[in-house]
Protein backbone atom coordinates (compact mmCIF):
# COMPACT_ATOMS: atom_id res chain seq x y z
CA UNK A 1 0.00 0.00 0.00
CA UNK A 2 1.10 3.52 -0.53
CA UNK A 3 0.55 5.57 2.35
CA UNK A 4 -1.65 9.06 1.68
CA UNK A 5 -1.39 12.40 3.76
CA UNK A 6 -3.98 11.25 5.17
CA UNK A 7 -2.66 7.91 6.62
CA UNK A 8 1.03 9.44 7.55
CA UNK A 9 1.99 12.68 8.22
CA UNK A 10 4.74 15.00 8.81
CA UNK A 11 5.32 15.56 12.78
CA UNK A 12 8.61 17.19 12.89
CA UNK A 13 10.80 19.13 10.48
CA UNK A 14 14.22 17.59 12.24
CA UNK A 15 16.49 18.21 8.93
CA UNK A 16 18.54 15.37 10.39
CA UNK A 17 21.46 13.64 8.53
CA UNK A 18 21.10 10.55 10.18
CA UNK A 19 17.81 9.99 12.57
CA UNK A 20 17.81 7.00 14.48
CA UNK A 21 17.25 5.54 17.16
CA UNK A 22 13.38 6.61 18.73
CA UNK A 23 11.97 5.64 21.19
CA UNK A 24 8.45 6.34 23.16
CA UNK A 25 8.48 7.87 26.81
CA UNK A 26 5.19 7.24 27.96
CA UNK A 27 5.25 9.09 31.34
CA UNK A 28 6.29 12.49 29.24
CA UNK A 29 4.43 11.50 26.41
CA UNK A 30 6.92 12.30 24.40
CA UNK A 31 9.15 10.54 21.21
CA UNK A 32 12.78 10.93 21.60
CA UNK A 33 15.17 10.22 18.94
CA UNK A 34 19.00 11.11 17.94
CA UNK A 35 20.62 12.60 14.93
CA UNK A 36 23.83 10.21 14.35
CA UNK A 37 25.84 12.43 12.56
CA UNK A 38 24.76 15.82 14.20
CA UNK A 39 25.40 14.52 17.47
CA UNK A 40 22.05 15.55 19.09
CA UNK A 41 18.82 14.25 21.18
CA UNK A 42 15.72 15.11 19.89
CA UNK A 43 12.01 14.90 21.97
CA UNK A 44 8.98 15.69 20.27
CA UNK A 45 5.62 16.48 22.68
CA UNK A 46 2.71 16.11 20.30
CA UNK A 47 0.24 17.72 23.06
CA UNK A 48 2.20 21.07 22.76
CA UNK A 49 3.71 20.00 19.08
CA UNK A 50 7.01 20.83 20.52
CA UNK A 51 10.79 19.93 19.53
CA UNK A 52 13.56 20.18 22.32
CA UNK A 53 17.37 19.04 21.11
CA UNK A 54 20.31 18.59 22.99
CA UNK A 55 23.88 18.13 22.09
CA UNK A 56 27.14 16.14 22.96
CA UNK A 57 30.49 15.73 22.02
CA UNK A 58 30.17 12.19 19.87
CA UNK A 59 27.33 10.32 17.19
CA UNK A 60 24.01 9.67 19.61
CA UNK A 61 23.05 6.50 18.40
CA UNK A 62 19.81 5.74 20.31
CA UNK A 63 17.66 6.17 23.20
CA UNK A 64 16.21 4.05 25.59
CA UNK A 65 14.53 3.48 28.80
CA UNK A 66 15.23 3.07 32.17
CA UNK A 67 13.62 1.56 35.39
CA UNK A 68 13.99 5.67 36.51
CA UNK A 69 11.70 7.45 33.99
CA UNK A 70 14.29 11.08 34.32
CA UNK A 71 16.89 9.26 33.16
CA UNK A 72 17.37 7.77 29.93
CA UNK A 73 20.60 4.80 28.75
CA UNK A 74 21.78 6.73 25.34
CA UNK A 75 23.98 4.69 23.08
CA UNK A 76 27.15 6.80 21.59
CA UNK A 77 29.66 5.75 19.23
CA UNK A 78 31.51 4.79 21.91
CA UNK A 79 30.11 4.26 25.21
CA UNK A 80 27.06 3.83 26.74
CA UNK A 81 26.00 6.35 29.70
CA UNK A 82 22.72 7.41 31.54
CA UNK A 83 21.59 10.50 31.09
CA UNK A 84 18.90 12.89 32.19
CA UNK A 85 17.66 16.12 30.41
CA UNK A 86 17.12 17.92 33.88
CA UNK A 87 21.31 17.64 34.49
CA UNK A 88 22.76 17.70 30.40
CA UNK A 89 25.30 17.51 29.56
CA UNK A 90 26.43 15.43 32.32
CA UNK A 91 26.49 11.56 31.61
CA UNK A 92 27.34 8.85 33.90
CA UNK A 93 29.51 6.28 31.66
CA UNK A 94 28.11 2.42 31.97
CA UNK A 95 30.41 1.04 29.60
CA UNK A 96 33.39 1.95 26.95
CA UNK A 97 33.77 0.18 23.66
CA UNK A 98 37.44 -0.97 23.66
CA UNK A 99 37.59 -0.74 19.41
CA UNK A 100 36.21 2.55 19.35
CA UNK A 101 37.21 4.93 17.61
CA UNK A 102 37.42 2.26 14.27
CA UNK A 103 34.45 0.60 15.73
CA UNK A 104 31.19 2.36 16.62
CA UNK A 105 27.72 1.33 18.44
CA UNK A 106 25.13 1.42 15.83
CA UNK A 107 21.29 0.08 16.34
CA UNK A 108 20.20 -0.77 20.44
CA UNK A 109 17.44 -2.36 22.50
CA UNK A 110 16.61 -3.31 26.29
CA UNK A 111 15.57 -7.10 26.43
CA UNK A 112 12.64 -8.07 29.14
CA UNK A 113 14.93 -8.64 32.17
CA UNK A 114 16.47 -5.27 31.84
CA UNK A 115 19.74 -5.82 29.88
CA UNK A 116 20.97 -4.15 26.80
CA UNK A 117 21.77 -5.58 23.52
CA UNK A 118 23.79 -3.58 20.75
CA UNK A 119 25.47 -4.00 18.09
CA UNK A 120 29.01 -2.41 16.23
CA UNK A 121 29.92 -1.00 13.01
CA UNK A 122 32.58 0.11 11.00
CA UNK A 123 32.61 4.02 12.36
CA UNK A 124 31.55 5.55 8.98
CA UNK A 125 31.41 9.11 10.98
CA UNK A 126 34.06 11.44 11.42
CA UNK A 127 34.98 13.82 14.38
CA UNK A 128 33.12 16.46 12.81
CA UNK A 129 30.47 14.55 11.73
CA UNK A 130 30.99 13.99 8.26
CA UNK A 131 30.87 10.46 6.35
CA UNK A 132 34.09 8.31 6.14
CA UNK A 133 34.10 5.89 3.43
CA UNK A 134 34.58 2.48 5.30
CA UNK A 135 34.48 -1.34 4.69
CA UNK A 136 32.08 -2.52 7.36
CA UNK A 137 33.19 -5.75 8.86
CA UNK A 138 33.68 -6.73 11.85
CA UNK A 139 30.57 -5.86 14.11
CA UNK A 140 29.70 -7.63 17.52
CA UNK A 141 26.97 -7.72 18.77
CA UNK A 142 27.17 -6.99 22.91
CA UNK A 143 24.79 -7.70 26.26
CA UNK A 144 25.38 -5.08 28.39
CA UNK A 145 23.92 -5.87 31.97
CA UNK A 146 23.72 -2.78 34.55
CA UNK A 147 26.75 -3.19 36.56
CA UNK A 148 28.48 -2.94 33.02
CA UNK A 149 29.84 -6.16 32.58
CA UNK A 150 29.55 -7.11 28.85
CA UNK A 151 29.78 -10.33 26.90
CA UNK A 152 29.88 -11.19 22.89
CA UNK A 153 26.95 -12.78 21.19
CA UNK A 154 27.75 -12.62 17.68
CA UNK A 155 30.76 -12.04 15.29
CA UNK A 156 31.45 -10.70 11.56
CA UNK A 157 28.49 -8.47 11.35
CA UNK A 158 28.42 -5.58 8.56
CA UNK A 159 26.04 -2.84 9.88
CA UNK A 160 23.50 -3.85 13.33
CA UNK A 161 20.29 -2.96 12.87
CA UNK A 162 17.23 -4.20 14.63
CA UNK A 163 17.29 -5.34 18.00
CA UNK A 164 13.38 -6.43 19.09
CA UNK A 165 11.80 -9.28 20.88
CA UNK A 166 8.41 -11.01 20.46
CA UNK A 167 5.70 -9.93 22.45
CA UNK A 168 6.12 -13.18 24.69
CA UNK A 169 9.82 -12.93 25.15
CA UNK A 170 10.44 -15.99 23.53
CA UNK A 171 12.21 -14.82 20.59
CA UNK A 172 14.72 -12.51 19.64
CA UNK A 173 15.06 -10.39 16.17
CA UNK A 174 18.80 -9.16 14.88
CA UNK A 175 19.38 -8.11 11.56
CA UNK A 176 22.79 -7.34 9.63
CA UNK A 177 22.26 -4.32 6.84
CA UNK A 178 24.96 -5.35 4.70
CA UNK A 179 23.97 -8.95 4.79
CA UNK A 180 20.16 -8.24 3.82
CA UNK A 181 19.52 -10.26 6.56
CA UNK A 182 17.42 -10.27 9.53
CA UNK A 183 17.90 -13.33 12.26
CA UNK A 184 15.51 -15.00 14.54
CA UNK A 185 17.12 -16.51 17.77
CA UNK A 186 15.59 -18.33 20.71
CA UNK A 187 15.67 -16.68 23.69
CA UNK A 188 15.76 -17.26 27.11
CA UNK A 189 13.98 -14.81 30.16
CA UNK A 190 15.82 -17.30 32.89
CA UNK A 191 19.21 -16.30 31.57
CA UNK A 192 18.85 -13.63 29.15
CA UNK A 193 20.97 -15.98 26.44
CA UNK A 194 19.83 -16.54 22.38
CA UNK A 195 20.21 -19.24 20.95
CA UNK A 196 19.49 -21.23 17.71
CA UNK A 197 20.28 -18.66 15.37
CA UNK A 198 18.04 -18.72 11.88
CA UNK A 199 16.75 -17.02 8.84
CA UNK A 200 13.63 -14.72 9.36
CA UNK A 201 14.05 -12.11 6.42
CA UNK A 202 17.11 -12.92 4.02
CA UNK A 203 17.48 -11.20 0.37
CA UNK A 204 14.23 -9.55 0.42
CA UNK A 205 13.62 -7.35 -2.86
CA UNK A 206 12.32 -4.02 -1.12
CA UNK A 207 15.94 -2.33 -0.53
CA UNK A 208 17.67 -3.34 3.00
CA UNK A 209 16.85 -3.96 6.84
CA UNK A 210 17.36 -0.77 9.15
CA UNK A 211 15.35 -0.35 12.61
CA UNK A 212 12.56 -2.09 13.78
CA UNK A 213 9.55 -2.26 16.08
CA UNK A 214 7.38 -5.14 17.25
CA UNK A 215 3.39 -5.06 17.49
CA UNK A 216 1.51 -6.72 20.25
CA UNK A 217 0.51 -9.43 17.61
CA UNK A 218 4.37 -10.41 16.95
CA UNK A 219 4.45 -9.03 13.81
CA UNK A 220 7.59 -7.30 13.35
CA UNK A 221 7.97 -3.58 11.37
CA UNK A 222 11.26 -2.76 9.60
CA UNK A 223 12.21 0.35 7.86
CA UNK A 224 13.80 -0.09 4.26
CA UNK A 225 16.20 2.27 2.97
CA UNK A 226 15.98 2.62 -0.86
CA UNK A 227 12.39 2.31 -1.83
CA UNK A 228 12.05 4.08 0.95
CA UNK A 229 9.05 1.87 2.83
CA UNK A 230 8.13 -0.07 5.87
CA UNK A 231 7.21 -3.72 5.83
CA UNK A 232 4.68 -5.71 8.05
CA UNK A 233 7.01 -8.69 8.46
CA UNK A 234 4.44 -12.48 10.40
CA UNK A 235 6.62 -14.34 12.99
CA UNK A 236 6.69 -17.05 10.29
CA UNK A 237 9.13 -14.50 8.03
CA UNK A 238 5.82 -13.71 5.34
CA UNK A 239 5.52 -10.02 4.63
CA UNK A 240 2.39 -9.25 5.26
CA UNK A 241 2.29 -5.77 3.76
CA UNK A 242 4.29 -2.76 2.32
CA UNK A 243 3.89 0.84 3.25
CA UNK A 244 5.46 3.62 1.15
CA UNK A 245 6.81 6.59 2.43
CA UNK A 246 7.24 10.06 1.31
CA UNK A 247 11.36 9.79 2.01
CA UNK A 248 13.33 7.27 0.36
CA UNK A 249 15.55 6.76 3.54
CA UNK A 250 13.57 5.76 6.23
CA UNK A 251 16.25 4.77 9.09
CA UNK A 252 13.76 3.18 12.24
CA UNK A 253 10.58 3.04 13.91
CA UNK A 254 8.92 3.44 17.06
CA UNK A 255 4.90 2.87 18.36
CA UNK A 256 3.95 6.00 20.71
CA UNK A 257 1.23 7.95 21.30
CA UNK A 258 -2.29 6.83 22.72
CA UNK A 259 -2.78 3.52 22.87
CA UNK A 260 0.57 2.81 21.30
CA UNK A 261 -1.18 3.02 18.01
CA UNK A 262 1.16 5.48 16.20
CA UNK A 263 4.29 4.45 14.43
CA UNK A 264 6.68 7.01 14.54
CA UNK A 265 9.10 7.04 11.65
CA UNK A 266 12.87 8.56 11.34
CA UNK A 267 15.09 9.36 8.33
CA UNK A 268 17.89 10.41 6.74
CA UNK A 269 19.18 13.10 4.24
CA UNK A 270 18.62 12.27 0.76
CA UNK A 271 17.26 14.30 -2.29
CA UNK A 272 13.61 14.05 -1.14
CA UNK A 273 11.81 17.47 -0.31
CA UNK A 274 10.81 15.83 3.25
CA UNK A 275 14.13 14.11 4.39
CA UNK A 276 15.59 14.35 7.40
CA UNK A 277 11.47 14.57 9.32
CA UNK A 278 10.13 12.67 11.38
CA UNK A 279 6.66 11.11 10.52
CA UNK A 280 3.79 9.55 12.32
CA UNK A 281 1.47 6.53 10.75
CA UNK A 282 -1.63 5.69 12.91
CA UNK A 283 -2.31 1.80 12.84
CA UNK A 284 -5.20 -0.39 13.58
CA UNK A 285 -2.42 -2.56 15.89
CA UNK A 286 -0.93 -1.73 18.87
CA UNK A 287 2.93 -1.62 19.52
CA UNK A 288 3.96 -3.13 22.97
CA UNK A 289 5.87 -1.05 25.53
CA UNK A 290 9.46 -0.68 25.36
CA UNK A 291 12.00 -2.88 28.03
CA UNK A 292 13.61 -0.69 30.65
CA UNK A 293 17.11 -0.81 31.32
CA UNK A 294 17.44 -2.41 35.22
CA UNK A 295 19.58 0.69 37.53
CA UNK A 296 21.13 -0.50 39.95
Amino acid sequence: MRATADDIKCIAFAGDVCGEGAVWHPEQRALYWTDINRFLVHRFTPDSDATNTWQFAEPVTSVNLTTDPDRFLLVFGSSVGLWSPRTHPHVETVFRLADAPEMRFNDAGVDPRGSLWVGTMRNNVGASGEDLDVAFENGVLYRIEPDGTATEWRHGIGISNTVAWSPDSRTFYFGDTTANAIYQYDYDFRTGDISNERAFLVGYRHGVPDGSAMDSEGFLWNTRPGPGCLIRVAPDGNVDRIVYLPVSRPTTCAFGGEGLKTLFITSARSLDQLSGCVFALRTEVRGIPESRFRLR
